[in-house]
């Protein structure tokens, strides 16, 4: 790296840092809670859309990484990451084609599927390359963004079953609306309550389908809840390495786990005007911090009791409150965004830190990686 910077305070702001002593703290204490109850991790690199990072979870454990479209598989599998998990549909014949060539180069490459003409697309592909590709029954367990109902998932196996170069290993069933329900309560008895049908489809395909192992599912809301349901083999958990202020909101448990994870990824902004009473103006806005989710958090001690609020696409206002005096021009502030994974996909690079020192920086070079 050209060593441009050495304090994280001279850096052009806005721009993504990621401090890798709370970094390299989440990969291990995910990895010792995942081994410490039987599960493996394969965490969703569409979160943090960094190959440099990927590589980093399977050095601590993961068995790999899951890919939510099809170009940030390609360009994972470019860069030499195995064990990944295509996790998103995929239905037009450029799509099928670059899967059928990620899985020439890729031996471990497994796709999720749920619907019967992309199976069948997909098998003719692959027949003509004389390749296998191990598959997953996508099932919607309440999300109903994609997978089958649970009524249909036998009659899906069956189809997926018929074509011999696609090897059934397995079902997907992630129920990314239970992420962020506030209460820990309702989120366990609402990701209980998913899993209900789910759970004897998979006993049953598992006792009647050689190789069919692997049920893949939950999120970083819910791994903790989830790792007590003992036909779960892997968590897709993705926000956990970064976390962000939404993460941040929910309710755990100590003893779960779940509240050990610290935001690791920071956003710095500078104080470009301040000739307001009350607030300044930072030079962190819409192009910079994805707005749904919860509202950035103001870490920097001493801007303490400060709030961010949206002011326009390139700027936002930092409320200072009565009494409170307001941060002077050139002053960098650091919040913990909103939402990491859009947030994230806003930005070339992360700078990665040690304290207030640079020490490196990593491409998010899956960024734009939307097809």
């Amino acid at each position: 790296m050209e060593r441009l910077f050495t304090n994280k305070l001279d850096l052009e702001t806005p721009c993504l840092i990621l401090d890798v002593d709370i970094v390299e703290q989440n990969l291990r204490r995910m990895q010792t809670f995942a081994e410490a109850k039987g599960k493996k991790l394969r965490p969703h690199a569409k979160t943090h859309k960094c190959t440099a990072l990927a590589k980093k979870q399977i050095e601590y454990g993961a068995i790999g990484v899951c890919a939510a479209k099809v170009s940030e598989a390609e360009k994972l599998a470019n860069a030499g990451v195995s064990g990944i998990l295509l996790t998103g549909p995929f239905v037009t014949a450029g799509q099928i084609h670059k899967i059928v060539e990620i899985r020439s180069t890729c031996p471990s490459f497994v796709v999720a599927v749920d619907h019967p003409a992309v199976v069948q697309k997909l098998s003719d592909a692959l027949r003509q390359q004389n390749i296998a590709l191990d598959v997953l029954l996508d099932i919607d367990v309440g999300l109903e963004r994609t997978g089958v109902t649970p009524s249909n998932a036998l009659s899906m196996a069956e189809e997926i079953l018929s074509y011999k170069n696609l090897r059934l290993r397995g079902i997907q069933a992630y129920a990314g609306h239970l992420q962020h329900i506030a209460s820990y309560q309702e989120r366990k008895k609402a990701s209980y309550s998913c899993f209900e049908k789910v759970i004897p489809l998979f006993t049953k395909l598992k006792k009647e389908t050689e190789g069919c192992t692997i049920f893949s599912a939950s999120g970083t809301g819910t791994f903790a809840i989830d790792s007590g349901i003992p036909e779960i083999t892997e968590f897709q958990v993705g926000s956990y390495v970064c976390m962000d202020a939404e993460y941040l909101a929910i309710e755990s448990t100590e003893r779960d786990g779940e509240s050990q994870f610290k935001p690791a990824l920071r956003l710095l902004t500078t104080v470009v005007s301040a000739n307001q009473k009350g607030f300044v103006t930072v030079d962190a806005g819409l192009k910079s911090l994805y707005r749904d989710g919860a509202v950035p958090q103001i870490i920097t001690p001493a801007f303490a009791g400060m709030t961010y609020d949206w002011f326009g696409d390139e700027y936002g206002k930092i409320i200072c409150g009565e009494n409170i005096q307001a941060p002077s021009l050139g002053t960098v502030i650091e919040l913990v965004v909103s939402h990491c994974d859009p947030t994230i996909n806003l930005f070339d690079r992360f700078y990665l830190t040690r304290g207030d020192e640079v020490v490196d920086q990593w491409n998010v070079d899956l960024r734009g990686c939307s097809q």
